[in-house]
């Protein structure tokens, strides 16, 4: 997956707030197997993957049904964005404790 921008986390989150709270953690999982898969295709045959685009998580959250962004005191926006950094930074952990 490439590296994630604030663009991405907040296209992630508006794609979280289209779903329904308990769906939101499995979703933001396919997210970021979507972006890694659409990075390795990318890196692999030189073009975007038709679905999921550049291997960003934004490219792929813009590829799912979204809502549109709302003020960052909402509520339920605010536990989409907890979900997106919560999944990013378990991520991160998981992968350096590879690198070890």
């Amino acid at each position: 997956m490439r590296p994630v921008l604030p663009g991405d986390a907040m296209a992630a989150a508006c794609a979280l707030l289209a779903l329904g709270p308990r769906r939101r953690p499995g979703a933001m999982l396919a997210m970021l197997h979507r972006a890694d898969a659409a990075d390795r295709y990318r890196r692999a045959l030189g073009r975007v993957h038709p679905r999921w685009g550049n291997g960003s998580l934004g490219s792929v959250a813009m590829s799912l049904p979204r809502q549109a962004e709302p003020f960052h005191d909402d509520p339920d926006f605010l536990d989409c964005l907890l979900t997106v950094y919560a999944a990013l930074k378990a991520r991160h952990t998981r992968l350096s404790r590879r690198r070890s």
